[in-house]
C-alpha cells in the first residue's frame, strides 16, 4: 500500500524535478548552499511535486485506464480509491507550501504553490485534453523548481535562475513529443490531442528538432553570465542533442533513434545543471 501511495508521487519524474531545483541553488550560491536550505528546498519540492502528481494521477485516471504504460497505476488499477488520492495529494500540496513559507521564505513558497497549480489546473485539467499545444504551454510547470531553488537561496529570482527555467520550458516540448512518437498509439487510443495524433509523425519530427535549435541557442546565452567554459557545455551537450533530434527527423517508420532521443534528454537536463552549478562554483 505504502509503495502504491509512493507511486502516484511520480518518483520518476519529481527526481529530476528536484535534481534541477537543487543544482539551480548551487549555481545560485556559487557553491554548496549548506544542508538547511538544501534540506528544506529538497523536502519542500519533494511534497509540492509529489502533491500536484498525485492530484494528476486522480484526473487522468480514466486515460490512465486505456494507456498500456499507465494502466497497472494505483487508481485505475483500483488499489487506491479516487477519493484517497486527491486527499493524499491535497495533504501534500499543502505540507510542501507550508514547509517553504514557514522553513525558507515567501518568495520560494508562493512559486512552489504556482507550479503546482499551473500543473494541475493549466496543464492537467485544460491543456492535456484540448489541445495538440498541451506540452508546449503546460512545460512551464517543469520550469518551476530551477526559480524555486533559486528563491531559496536568494530570496528573488534572478536571471540566471530565469534562464535555466527557460532552459527546461524549451526543452519539454522536444523530450515529450519523442516519448508521443513512441507511444502515439496509446495516446490516440485515450483521445489525448499529442502532436503526433494531430499533426502526424512528420510534422512532430520537424517540430522537434525546430524547438530543439531553439533550447540550444537559448542554453548558448548563460554564458553571458558563467563565462566561455558554460559556453562549452552548452554547445557540447545541445550539439549530441542537435544530432539526435536531426535522425529523428530522418528516420523512416523505426522510432530507433525517437527513443534514443528520450533516453538522452533526461541525462541532457541533468547534465547541463549538473555540469552549470559546476561551473558557477569553480570558475569564477
Amino acid at each position: 500500500m505504502l509503495r502504491d501511495y509512493l507511486s502516484l508521487t511520480k518518483p520518476g519524474v519529481m527526481s529530476l524535478l528536484l535534481v534541477t531545483e537543487f543544482l539551480a541553488m548551487v549555481t545560485a550560491a556559487r557553491g554548496f548552499p549548506g544542508w538547511g536550505p538544501s534540506l528544506v528546498a529538497l523536502l519542500g519540492g519533494a511534497l509540492s511535486a509529489g502533491g500536484a502528481s498525485a492530484v494528476n494521477c486522480w484526473y487522468d485516471r480514466d486515460i490512465d485506464a486505456v494507456m498500456g504504460r499507465t494502466r497497472n497505476r494505483p487508481v485505475p488499477a483500483g488499489r487506491i480509491s479516487p477519493n484517497r488520492a486527491i486527499a493524499f495529494g491535497l495533504v501534500l500540496s499543502a505540507l510542501g507550501f507550508a514547509t517553504f513559507l514557514w522553513l525558507a521564505n515567501p518568495v520560494a513558497a508562493a512559486l512552489s504553490v504556482v507550479g503546482g497549480a499551473y500543473y494541475v489546473f493549466v496543464y492537467t485539467l485544460w491543456l492535456k485534453r484540448t489541445t495538440k499545444e498541451n506540452i508546449v504551454i503546460g512545460g512551464a510547470a517543469g520550469a518551476v523548481p530551477p526559480l524555486v531553488g533559486w528563491a531559496v537561496v536568494t530570496h528573488g529570482v534572478g536571471p540566471v535562475g530565469l534562464a535555466l527555467s527557460l532552459l527546461i520550458f524549451l526543452w519539454t516540448p522536444p523530450h515529450f513529443w519523442a516519448l508521443s512518437l513512441i507511444v502515439r498509439r496509446d495516446y490516440q487510443a485515450a483521445g489525448v490531442p499529442m502532436r503526433p495524433v494531430e499533426l502526424g509523425v512528420s510534422r512532430t519530427r520537424q517540430a522537434i528538432l525546430t524547438y530543439t535549435l531553439v533550447m540550444v541557442l537559448a542554453s548558448l546565452a548563460l554564458a553571458v553570465w558563467l563565462g566561455p567554459v558554460e559556453l562549452a557545455v552548452a554547445g557540447g551537450l545541445g550539439g549530441v542533442f542537435l544530432y539526435l533530434a536531426f535522425r529523428v527527423l530522418q528516420e523512416g517508420r523505426s522510432m530507433r533513434w525517437a527513443r534514443q532521443l528520450f533516453r538522452y534528454s533526461i541525462v541532457y537536463l541533468f547534465a547541463f545543471f549538473l555540469c552549470t552549478a559546476l561551473v558557477a562554483a569553480l570558475v569564477r
